[in-house]
Parts: C-alpha cells; sequence; structure tokens
C-alpha cells in the first residue's frame, strides 16, 4: 500500500507566481493612484478650478506617498515576522511602530501646509487622498476580471 508523501509547507519566496502577482497589482496601484490624481486635477483645471486641481494633484501625490510608505511598513513587518517564526510570541522592532505614527503625523502636517499655504479647499485634498482607494478598487477589478485561474 503506498502512503501518499505530505507537502512541507510552502512559503511565498519572490519568484512564485502569487508573489508576483502581489508585486505587480502594488505597481499598478502605485501608478493608477497617480493616473486617478492627474485625471482629477486635468477636469478641474479644464473648469477653471485651479485650487481644486492643486488639491486633488496634491492629494494624489500623498496619497501615492502613503501607499509607499504603508508597503514598506507591511514589509518590514512580515519580514520580522517571518524572522522569528520560531517563537511563540515574535516581536516587532519598535522602530516599525514609530515609522507608522510618524507616516501619519507627516501626512497631517503635508495636509496643513498645503491647506494653509497654498489654499487649496481641504475637501479637494481628502478628494485627492481618495485616489488610492479608486485606485485599489481598480487594480482588485482588473486581477479579478484578469485572472486565468
Amino acid at each position: 500500500m503506498m502512503v501518499p508523501k505530505v507537502a512541507a509547507e510552502q512559503t511565498p519566496t519572490e519568484s512564485s507566481p502569487d508573489n508576483l502577482r502581489g508585486v505587480k497589482t502594488e505597481r499598478r496601484i502605485a501608478w493608477l493612484t497617480l493616473a486617478v490624481g492627474l485625471v482629477a486635477a486635468t477636469i478641474a483645471a479644464g473648469v477653471r478650478r485651479n485650487d481644486w486641481a492643486v488639491g486633488l494633484g496634491l492629494g494624489a501625490v500623498l496619497g501615492w506617498l502613503n501607499f509607499q510608505w504603508m508597503r514598506r511598513s507591511a514589509s518590514a513587518i512580515s519580514s520580522a515576522s517571518a524572522a522569528q517564526s520560531d517563537t511563540e510570541n515574535p516581536k516587532l522592532p519598535r522602530s516599525s511602530h514609530v515609522a507608522v505614527a510618524l507616516r501619519y503625523a507627516l501626512m497631517g502636517l503635508a495636509v496643513y501646509v498645503i491647506f494653509i499655504y497654498l489654499h487649496a479647499p481641504l475637501a479637494s485634498l481628502v478628494l485627492g487622498l481618495c485616489a488610492l482607494g479608486a485606485a485599489t478598487i481598480a487594480a482588485s477589478v482588473w486581477e479579478i476580471t484578469s485572472s486565468s485561474e
């Protein structure tokens, strides 16, 4: 009687198809965030609302920066967790907690500076930041519809 071999637990590697798909999706979200913001800013400029165009454009850039920082933080946290996979209670470095807090503080400061000194409407900045959400939804739909599985 043959006993089936039990597959060893597989962890995604840099070259695994799942990880490559994730990297492609992250890149797609990054460029779509900037594209959505640019399109929104162009439309606002087209209707002669330059203050809104500045706010939408800068909000999208802030959304893009937030995504880049968030991606790096998640990568650092998952690397630290994987390095401590044999321990019962893995501990994250304090720097990862500080980085998250600093990210939000810098985002708030940037929004304040743009609002006060460039006089961009706050609503346009918030809508510009929403470009990240729109890009994430578009990239997710893209992945679902183009999936060959």
